[in-house]
């Protein structure tokens, strides 16, 4: 991939890519909700494919012409319903968020109840935030964790839900670092005959390799992002139960989306059939084993760690000991090449814009080919970062260490914007 035509046709455009590609080589991406997508997967998205309408699903399209985008999408369907083992999915959403209105939309009414989880500690905005449409269309109640140990506690889920009777109960996070139980949500569930929406966008990864648990069991509905852990293209799809397959359907088409974006699907495809290899197992795995290096080196340099660490692939930390804000050390963090996110931690002092704590995570370090041995190289650098935030000769070492590491581990050598 050497973007010649864009070279010639806009090298405007051609520039900044080939800045962007520079900055994604010669850096360290520790925000949980990045990766790198293989090369296959970037050329299944620059293809034709993009060219072509299809609304509607396989063999009952509104256009015609869609004879070979009928194929590629009758693929991703067949390696998705594989991979995940699951009785039905649509692979068409284009966002993770998206998906989830869609779900809302296919299996609730307006009005309805919804256990979601509090954006402020841990969920998603599209679990019932009231600036969301989530929060907007549906009466959502949140539920959060416990302030002394920060995790979840399922006795207080299902006196909230017993409480609220909830139609459906959303689980699933963007900033909890801990596992989370989709089988006592189920039997919370089964309690007071509300259905179980598993969000495992960034999870997936790991349930694959049995380093989570595995939602499908307990679930009536999954959806999961298709880019953060899964390592595929920005996307999602939705899988359910036969039963809620035609609701589903109707709710991602017409109800909230035209015409498919059937060069991401290809990538999907390709995305599943990278994630059906043993070895992807194996890189599923390492993101956990890399994570927990990380928090244990973090947590014997000094810092707090929200819940005292982490069974997936992210971790929070707690700058408030260190007299900073989550923006002043994550700022000084990407100053020397580290990007990880500032946010939100439970009970935070501070506010959505100057939050108290910081996200990382080890995905796109795992791509990378990184290890325990790095995790804590890292580790000890990040630390030393945020206790000396304008220590030129602190920031100079971490600059440097970051510059060795992506040397050693390189990605996209074939790019060349």
């Amino acid at each position: 991939m050497d973007y010649s035509n864009l070279k010639r046709s806009d090298a405007d455009v051609a520039s900044i890519v080939a800045k962007e590609i520079a900055r994604q080589q010669n850096s360290l991406a520790m925000i949980p909700s990045e990766n790198y997508a293989s090369l296959s997967v970037l050329e299944a998205m620059g293809t034709v494919l993009s060219n072509k309408y299809a609304e509607g699903y396989p063999h009952k399209r509104y256009y015609t012409g869609n004879q070979f985008i009928d194929e590629i999408e009758d693929l991703a369907i067949k390696r998705g319903k594989k991979l995940f083992g699951c009785d039905h999915i649509n692979v068409q959403p284009n966002a993770g968020s998206g998906a989830n209105l869609a779900v809302y939309l296919g299996l609730l009414k307006p009005g309805d109840t919804v256990l979601g989880m509090k954006l402020d500690q841990g969920g998603h905005l599209t679990h019932g935030h009231p600036v969301n449409v989530s929060g907007q269309l549906y009466h959502f109640v949140q539920y959060g964790v416990r302030k002394d140990t920060e995790r979840i506690d399922y006795d207080e889920v299902l006196a909230l839900a017993k409480k609220e009777k909830p139609k459906m109960i959303v689980t699933g996070a963007t900033a909890y670092p801990r596992a989370l139980d989709f089988a006592k949500f189920r039997a919370i569930c089964d309690e007071i005959g509300a259905l179980l929406l598993c969000d495992v966008s960034h999870i997936v990864g790991l349930c694959l390799s049995g380093d989570h648990q595995n939602p499908w069991p307990c679930a009536d509905v999954v959806m999961t992002t298709t880019h953060k852990t899964l390592r595929g293209p920005r996307s999602a799809v939705i899988y359910c139960r036969q039963r809620h397959a035609k609701a589903i359907d109707r709710a991602v088409f017409p109800g909230t989306q035209g015409g498919p974006m059937e060069h991401i699907i290809a990538a999907k495809a390709v995305c599943f059939a990278e994630a059906l290899q043993p070895e992807f197992k194996t890189y599923g795995h390492q993101i956990a084993v890399n994570a927990k290096t990380l928090s244990d080196t973090l947590q014997a340099e000094g810092l707090r760690l929200v819940s005292g660490g982490t069974d997936n692939h992210l971790l929070l930390v707690d700058c408030g000991p260190l007299h900073i804000t989550g923006r002043q050390g994550s700022d000084a963090l990407a100053d020397c090449g580290i990007y990880g996110n500032r946010n939100t931690i439970p009970y935070d002092p501070g506010s959505a814009f100057e939050p108290t704590g910081i996200r990382l995570g080890t995905p796109a370090l795992t791509t990378r080919g990184m290890k325990e041995r790095e995790m804590k190289l890292v580790g000890k650098t990040i630390a030393s970062v945020l206790k000396a935030p304008t220590d030129a000769a602190v920031l100079a070492n971490a600059k440097t260490t970051v510059a060795e590491l992506t040397a050693h581990f390189p990605i996209y050598p074939e790019l060349t914007a």
